[in-house]
């Protein structure tokens, strides 16, 4: 529970940030049959942070997760990103995503879909590879 208040208290503080200091905070769903929600920074056009949930999980289980991510390809309409990052918790290892994120409308800038391939090292057990499609919302001013 106190996970819980810590990733409300997290959200709202960088909501706040972002509206004030028009940074570029964003929020984001992962779905897949290990589906993930984030909160995620934009440090710069090339480089943001994520900090993800596993969210079909029993509670004590929440595993958060926590990627650095780097666009390869950066245009108006789509990004082509790779990361690295960790997870502790459910499972506890290294993961590397690869995704790409694009804008299919023009209006609508702030909504993207983004697709994902992630390898994951868990150490207690192996090598897997999550895949997921979702969307992300970005809050403040489009860079």
């Amino acid at each position: 529970m106190k996970l819980i208040i810590k990733v409300v208290v997290l959200v709202g503080f960088l909501s706040v940030i972002s509206v004030k200091g028009f940074s570029q905070v964003s929020v984001s769903y992962y779905s897949s049959s290990l589906s993930k929600i984030g909160v995620g920074y934009n440090f710069s056009d090339r480089v943001w942070s994520e900090l993800r949930l596993y969210s079909n999980t029993v509670i004590g289980d929440i595993t958060p997760e926590l990627v650095v991510c780097y666009n390869l390809v950066k245009k108006d309409s789509h990004n082509v990103y790779v990361g690295v990052g960790g997870n502790y918790n459910y499972f506890k290892g290294f993961v590397l995503p690869v995704g790409v994120q694009f804008s299919p409308f023009e209006k609508f800038d702030r909504f993207s879909l983004h697709i994902e391939l992630q390898p994951t090292y868990d150490f207690d057990s192996d090598l897997f590879l999550q895949s997921a499609w979702g969307i992300r919302y970005i809050f403040g001013k489009k860079k």
